[in-house]
């Protein structure tokens, strides 16, 4: 794939184009150019943004366009022999570049096959994992990260040339099956051997069941005889208290008649002297508790309208301490505003009387006396009309000062706030006035419904009680009612209960025998037979409860044959997950050490071709490398015996070491008929200036597109003579 123009509206780039050619292609810019950001939009528009980033450091969230315009752009190409367009642009916010379109140029046909999800893979060859950790290198990421794609690729060039697994998966899957097994107390070996230990313990448990339900089934029996005993106890005991109420319904009859003739004759009474009513009375008493809370309303009336007698004193007080007083608020504004004014200084006064006594005295004179005795007298004039302004003045301010002293304040403004103030007391004064008048016929109403109230509750009560000439007696009255009246209503409910309860026990009772003619009675008493039957009774049901609850435990559990025959499957269940954990940790053993020898031995045509690279960019200092299946690296130089890890070397070295692998990689692993092109953003910024020159000389021929981003000019000063690179400034 040849790459022509690039246009973008990503991240900071707004509407920004690149054109680009053939071979090595120098891109200069400063920092925060939009270097990265070019880097970022080829590798969204090849591959889509990464499906599983979230979060605001999400490539579609880090990437909005700084201008707020939509998230777009475009890619010009050409592939297979044939020009294309490939486009992505965003119609919903929440799906950045969503919308995918790639079309032949000039023709505006549709590439067939070629969507937003396989657009990468069928231009390059290769997936985004490949493609990110080989043709795009990045200044900040030159170490290759592991990937079990690009091992499947690495590995076919040491094996088959199948890229069908790799160590990496196939150990995942055997670790995935080992856990399923037994992974610390988890997985289907201790959930067997679980299984197993409660199926025995259900076992155990039934035959330990069994035994207890035998014994409650006897102790319930038991329990049943003597649970009959007790009832016949007890139906004794019931023929002895019948024939005792027998004797006692005769003594109830005798008190119930009793009764009722205390209450007839109590009843006579009450009609023979009057007495009210309970209604009437709690009327009564109600009213004259009323009346109660109306003497303590007109004491608040009085003690209310004593108060606004009192403030309307003060608020007089006031309005007659006032200089106004006697005046209305109207005449009150008008004095204030009557303050004598003060004239303005005529300054131009003096001036005059200066310029008449100098110009005077120089023209009368004629010129006979000499300039100073005109300044003189023009200086005397001056002196006068000064004294004349000023004293017009303090006339001005003698009468205000009298106008105010009169008014008892020191300037217009405190007699006009004075003014104000006069008037808020005066309605003060009128309000206080309207409140005291309304509050004395609040209290004298309330007084005379008191008194009326009053009469009318004495006149009541002297019809029963003629001493009750004041509330304390007729209370007193109305209590005594109450008590006669209860005492009556109590006499007639003691008739009435004395009469039910004969009438109840004449109903309840049958023919008996005599005390005589029974058994002799049982030594305990009713309550305590009773008490002991339902002990007895309480003690059946919950040993009953238990055995029913033994009984469906031994149920729930199931046959004892069935759970024998359990306990035997589960245990060959066991030893056959157990024999299965023991091939699987074989197995991975076996892939392990398998993988080691692999490691001593990884990939020796990757390593070859990356020393051949890594020897050119060095000047021929490095001459080995090695690499392991985690892709680290070490480097061996010609006359040092040892090879020297990575993380031993200078940063530029190891940076070196890195493009080496990744070229080496791009070199092996990509497809050459997909022309795939390599992107470096910063790569060289850590090689010194002759291993920058071997590097730029290497790339210039590697017969690849090459878009370098660089923030510095070193690169464009090596290449700009050799006319080997197409270089622009952005």
């Amino acid at each position: 794939m040849l790459l022509h123009r690039m246009s973008a509206t990503f991240g900071k780039l707004t509407d920004q184009t690149l054109e680009l050619s053939d071979g090595l292609n120098l891109i200069c810019a400063p920092n925060e150019a939009g270097k990265s950001t070019w880097c970022a939009f080829l590798s969204t528009m090849l591959y889509g943004f990464p499906a599983r980033e979230r979060g605001p450091l999400a490539d579609k969230n880090r990437f909005t366009p700084w201008s707020g315009a939509a998230m777009r752009g475009t890619i010009e190409c050409r592939c297979g022999g044939r020009d294309l367009r490939i486009t992505r642009d965003t119609v919903r916010a929440n799906s950045p570049l969503g919308r995918f379109s790639a079309v032949y140029a000039g023709t505006a046909d549709e590439v067939p096959g070629l969507t937003a999800s396989s657009c990468g893979e069928l231009l390059l060859g290769v997936p985004r994992e490949v493609f990110e950790r080989s043709a795009l290198i990045r200044q900040a990421g030159m170490a290759v990260g592991q990937d079990a794609e690009l091992e499947r690729r690495i590995a076919s060039l040491i094996t088959t040339g199948e890229e069908d697994t790799s160590y990496i998966e196939s150990w995942d899957r055997l670790k995935k099956q080992l856990n399923r097994r037994r992974y610390n107390k988890n997985g289907m070996i201790p959930e067997a051997e679980a299984a197993l230990l409660a199926r025995e313990g259900e076992l155990a448990q039934f035959h330990a069941l069994s035994e207890e339900l035998q014994g409650q089934l006897q102790h319930l029996e038991e329990l049943s005889r003597s649970c009959e005993s007790l009832k016949g106890k007890i139906a004794l005991c019931r023929r002895w208290e019948e024939a005792e109420a027998q004797t006692a319904c005769l003594r109830q009859q005798e008190e119930a008649q009793a009764a009722q003739r205390r209450a007839e004759l109590l009843r006579a009474r009450l009609e023979e002297e009057r007495i009210p009513t309970m209604e009437e009375i709690a009327r009564l008493r109600a009213a004259i508790v009323n009346l109660g809370t109306v003497r303590k309303s007109v004491e608040k009336a009085r003690e209310d309208r004593d108060n606004a007698q009192r403030a309307l004193y003060r608020a007089e007080m006031a309005v007659n301490d006032s200089p106004f007083a006697g005046q209305s608020p109207e005449s009150a504004r008008k004095t204030a505003a009557a303050v004598p004014p003060l004239r303005p200084r005529a300054w131009w006064f003096p001036v005059l009387l200066f310029l008449v006594g100098a110009g005077g005295t120089f023209l009368l004179s004629r010129g006979a006396y000499p300039l100073w005795a005109a300044g003189l007298m023009g200086c005397i004039g001056f002196v006068l009309g000064l004294y004349a302004v000023l004293r017009r003045q303090r006339s001005d301010l003698k009468k205000r000062a009298a106008f105010l002293e009169l008014y008892q304040t020191s300037s217009p403004e405190a007699l006009a706030e004075a003014a104000d103030t006069y008037i808020k007391l005066y309605a003060a004064r009128e309000r206080a006035q309207e409140d005291a008048a309304a509050k004395s016929a609040a209290a004298e109403a309330l007084y005379a419904s008191l008194t009326t109230n009053e009469q009318a509750i004495l006149i009541e009560v002297r019809r029963f009680c003629p001493g009750a000439f004041d509330l304390t007696a007729a209370d007193d009255a109305l209590r005594e009612c109450v008590g006669r009246r209860r005492e009556a209503a109590e006499a007639e409910s003691q008739a009435r209960e004395a009469a039910l309860r004969c009438q109840f026990a004449q109903a309840g009772l049958e023919p008996a025998l005599s005390p005589q003619d029974l058994p002799p009675r049982p030594q305990e008493g009713p309550d305590e037979l009773n008490r002991q039957l339902e002990a007895a009774q309480g003690e059946m049901a919950a040993v009953r409860s238990q055995a029913d609850q033994l009984q469906g435990r031994l149920s729930a559990i199931g046959d004892e044959d069935a759970l024998h025959a359990s306990v035997e499957a589960l245990r060959a269940t066991l030893a056959g997950l157990q024999q299965e954990y023991d091939a699987i940790t074989m197995a991975m053993d076996a892939l392990a050490s398998a993988n080691t020898t692999l490691q001593n031995r990884f990939s020796p045509e990757l390593g070859r071709q990356a020393a051949r690279i890594f020897s050119a960019l060095t000047g021929g200092r490095y001459q080995k490398i090695a690499l392991d299946r985690s892709f680290g690296a070490s480097a061996q130089t010609g006359e040092d015996p040892i090879a020297r890890d990575v993380r031993l070397l200078s940063q530029g070295t190891a940076d070196q070491l890195y493009l080496a692998v990744r070229l080496a990689i791009c070199d092996l692993l990509l497809p050459p008929e997909k022309e795939v092109p390599l992107i470096l953003d910063d790569a060289l910024i850590t090689f010194d200036d002759q291993r920058m020159a071997a590097a730029l000389d290497y790339l210039s021929t590697c017969g690849r597109q090459i878009l370098m981003f660089t923030c510095q000019s070193r690169e464009a000063d090596y290449l700009r003579g050799k006319g080997l690179a197409h270089m622009q400034c952005i």
